[in-house]
């Protein structure tokens, strides 16, 4: 890092200059104001200082031994004095804490004690069990003992061995009976008090440990055939087990059952798997027999999957991926009297050859004053009643970055009019258009423009287009050239009548009585009215309340309005329209269908874009291995991160696509979210991750957005003309490629002697025959002209002065720096090495 001034300094870190100066001076360093320069090793002798105050080992690799936290608080205390009267008095309040780090030996005898302590809740745990198992082995025992009793009584009592009990109510003939039977019974009288007392206490524990007795499953229990549990005396019946609780009501099929299994274009060993219904470790057996190692997340394709699953003895039935798309199609009918519509014209060529003036002077209005920049950005769909009939113009921008929208513009189209310049020829743009048209088959009508001007050259044109395979007709060919001029309106009815003639012969017809179906020319978001597309009609009428499908997105028409602003309720063939009602906006480019079930163009649009994401994710991963490969080995690559919001998804598509082409090996431009719409709080978070600058394309920041991009000093720049947004992310690419170095060779000396010297070694006495030899630049030592040393001179001498420079002709002593094998002959040459800025071509 450069030597920077105080001031510079305080602004980095963000500390005040008088705070800076001041740890400064108790740091020792002699800087006393804001303008002194602060070298690299001062300012590591300031954060030795700072360390050292703050309790931190200084030493190499030690880490914070103490940290100190400081706080103070002011409060206020109302009191009054012996009159009665308050008073209030401020009292500072300060605290300090100090947190002290460990040594290995307290953190060695704390972690002694966690594991005795956890040793010693084990033990307890263990105990707790023991005490639990000698509890529930008593109440076993007491159990046994309690039943044992009963059938004994029983037993005595059925053969009449018992006494029986004498009527009436006298005390001692009750005593007599208790004494008899238990005398007869084994008396406990007769039992010695020490087992009388564990008798006691067995039975104490037996009645407190009640609770501890598990609870008895009452399919433990049936009842006799002859006993009614919920009525009359309500006896339980007999514990006996039962036998068909012991017995499954489910019996596995013995018999295998063939199913018939739908298998998609790719599906993954698990889903397949659980389609059979089968464990998938099965499916991954039978794979490798058939030679194939998988995993449980390996995709397999449909003819593997077909095989798989006839090897296993089911059926196999393949399902297309696309027969979501496919029922829905053929769910709608397209029948009717087709009737003849107007052609669908697009007006395509280089920029600023006068494409939209051209089309201006048709429509009678002024379309490229509210162009940003003259240009046009996105293409513009109108139709225009003329005296020759009704013709629906598309126009394209003639820029380079615009290529996917004139390559969309003449897939969507009938016949193209290409506008060259009549004074500047055929050019880039210019022979593009030529090209997507003859991709797309559709003819091509020239319109030589600006045939008002000077210097206009007609025959260059119809040579240059007649290279390209544009033949004019009265050179043999089928290309109807037309001389024109959107200033003046020359040629403009024979280029409308030229134009329907054309169409005339495709005999271009439509059915109007059907479901509408067509392109999306363009979409935006709205900040006011949400998701809009520009649709073009192909086929049938689109009303109102239709629900339309267009690529993943899907909704119901809410409001079309034509190219003036006024809302319609319908519109056919060949019409272009704004529509609003859609979940979201279409890529321009996607062909739209109204479907009658909205339920199925949401399921459909559900598809598309789960296709549409795994794609999407597949190609991020391709594209971070290659990246990866790409620069791996190679750290000196530099990428320009950019997060991209703009109005429409034409321009997004241009800008993208132009930004990704710039750079090289050396820098690249990265775009880590592009989007339509303005920019909110959440692209500045992105930007804010990932160190990435924000750019916005006729869109703007909400507030939130401002407020973080002010706190955080982002970079968001805004931008109305393409040309500006590229050239000037060109520029930052170029600040980022490192600068070429130059070598400049400033004076040759030759050697024409040695010398000795006590304190500089060999001396060689020299003649400057070239140019100027300087004391502190880097110098070779040529014999017979091959470089045999590099270095610096250690001593230039003109007698006995030290010299800073030796011009041409003149002699003087030169101490080459570690180097003393110096002979009569050599050339000792200065030199400099230059930066040199660098562009990309």
């Amino acid at each position: 890092m450069a030597d920077v001034t105080v001031s510079e300094l305080a602004n980095m870190v963000g500390v005040p200059e008088d705070r800076l100066l001041e740890q400064i001076e108790e740091a020792g360093l002699p800087q006393k104001k804001a303008d002194d320069t602060i070298t690299n090793d001062e300012r590591a002798t300031l954060l030795l200082s700072l360390k050292s105050k703050h309790g931190e080992d200084t030493s190499d690799g030690a880490t914070p031994r103490r940290i100190t936290l400081k706080r103070k608080t002011v409060e206020t205390l109302k009191t009054s004095d012996n009159l009665g009267r308050s008073k209030a008095v401020n009292v500072e309040v300060r605290k300090k804490r100090t947190y002290v780090k460990r040594s290995v030996e307290e953190a060695q005898i704390e972690a002694e004690r966690k594991e005795a302590e956890k040793l010693a809740q084990e033990e307890q745990e263990r105990k707790e069990e023991e005490v639990e198992e000698q509890v529930s082995q008593t109440n076993k025992d007491a159990e046994k003992n309690a039943v044992e009793k009963s059938t004994v009584s029983l037993t005595r009592g059925s053969e009449g061995d018992a006494p029986v009990a004498p009527k009436g109510d006298k005390p001692e003939a009750q005593r007599e009976y208790k004494k008899g039977a238990s005398h007869k019974a084994g008396s406990r009288d007769e039992v010695p008090t020490k087992d009388k007392k564990k008798t006691n206490l067995r039975r104490k524990e037996q009645e407190g440990s009640k609770k501890f007795q598990p609870v008895r499953s009452t399919d433990d229990f049936i009842l006799d055939e002859d006993e009614d549990f919920d009525g009359g005396s309500r006896r339980r019946g007999r514990r006996k087990l039962s036998q068909g609780a012991k017995e499954h009501k489910f019996e596995k099929p013995t018999e295998f059952i063939v199913r018939d299994i739908e298998v998609p274009e790719a599906i993954t060993v698990g889903d397949l798997a659980q389609r059979m219904n089968l464990k998938s470790g099965e499916l991954i057996k039978s794979l490798m027999g058939m030679g194939f190692m998988a995993t449980l997340n390996h995709v397999l394709d449909q003819d593997t999957s077909v095989l798989l699953v006839e090897e296993l003895g089911h059926k196999a039935k393949t399902v297309s991926d696309d027969a979501v798309e496919e029922s829905l199609v053929e769910s709608i009918k397209y029948d009717g009297e087709e009737f003849s519509r107007a052609p669908v014209v697009t007006v395509m060529g280089h920029v600023d050859h006068g494409k939209t003036s051209l089309l201006d002077y048709i429509r009678k209005s002024s379309v490229t004053e509210g162009e940003a920049g003259g240009i046009t950005q996105h293409i513009g769909a109108y139709h225009v009643d003329t005296d020759h009939g009704m013709v629906t113009f598309l126009d394209t921008p003639g820029h380079a970055a615009f290529s996917a929208m004139r390559s969309r513009g003449a897939q969507a189209t009938d016949i193209v009019i290409l506008v060259v310049a009549g004074d500047d020829g055929v050019k880039p743009q210019t022979e593009e258009a030529v090209q997507h048209s003859q991709a797309a088959e559709v003819p091509i009508v020239v319109a030589i423009n600006k045939m008002d001007k000077e210097g206009v050259d007609t025959d260059r044109v119809k040579n240059e287009l007649a290279a390209k395979g544009l033949t004019p007709e009265e050179w043999g060919g089928d290309t109807q050239f037309i001389e024109v001029s959107a200033q003046t309106g020359k040629g403009i009815p024979e280029l409308l009548e030229a134009i329907l003639l054309q169409s005339e012969l495709l005999e271009l017809k439509s059915i109007k009585d059907c479901p509408a179906t067509g392109v999306i020319i363009e979409s935006r978001l709205d900040k006011g009215r949400g998701p809009v597309a520009t649709v073009l009609i192909q086929n049938g009428t689109l009303k109102l309340s239709n629900i339309i499908l267009a690529g993943h997105e899907y909704g119901k028409v809410r409001a079309m309005i034509d190219e003036n602003g006024n809302q319609i309720k319908e519109a056919g063939p060949s019409i272009p329209v704004e529509i609003l009602g859609l979940n979201g906006t279409p890529d321009a480019g996607d062909e739209f269908i109204v479907v009658t079930d909205e339920k199925k163009a949401k399921g459909v649009a559900e598809f598309r874009f789960n296709r549409y994401r795994e794609t999407q994710v597949a190609k991020q991963q391709i594209a971070k291995m290659e990246s990866m490969f790409a620069t791996m080995g190679d750290e000196s690559k530099q990428v320009l991160n950019v997060v991209l919001k703009t109005d429409v998804r034409g321009s997004l598509e241009a800008i993208s696509s132009s930004l990704l082409g710039l750079g090289n090996e050396e820098v690249s431009v990265n775009i880590i979210s592009s989007g339509v719409g303005g920019i909110s709080e959440t692209d500045v978070q992105l930007a804010q991750t990932s160190r990435a600058s924000i750019i916005g394309f006729n869109v703007r920041a909400d507030k939130a957005a401002r407020t973080l991009v002010e706190k955080e000093g982002m970079e968001l720049r805004y931008y109305s003309i393409i040309y500006n947004l590229i050239d000037d992310v060109k520029a930052v690419l170029n600040g980022m490629l490192a600068p070429e170095l130059l070598e400049e060779i400033l004076g040759v000396a030759e050697v024409r002697d040695i010398f000795t010297s006590p304190k500089f070694g060999s001396i060689a006495g020299s003649m400057v025959i070239e140019g100027t030899v300087f004391r502190n630049k880097p110098i070779r030592v040529l014999r017979d002209e091959v470089v045999i040393y590099e270095g610096e001179l250690e001593s230039l001498r003109r007698f006995k002065d030290e010299a800073t420079e030796v011009r041409n002709g003149m002699e003087c002593g030169i101490g080459v720096k570690n180097y003393t094998d110096v002979k009569v002959g050599d050339k000792i040459e200065v030199f400099e090495r230059k930066e040199v800025a660098r562009s990309l071509e």
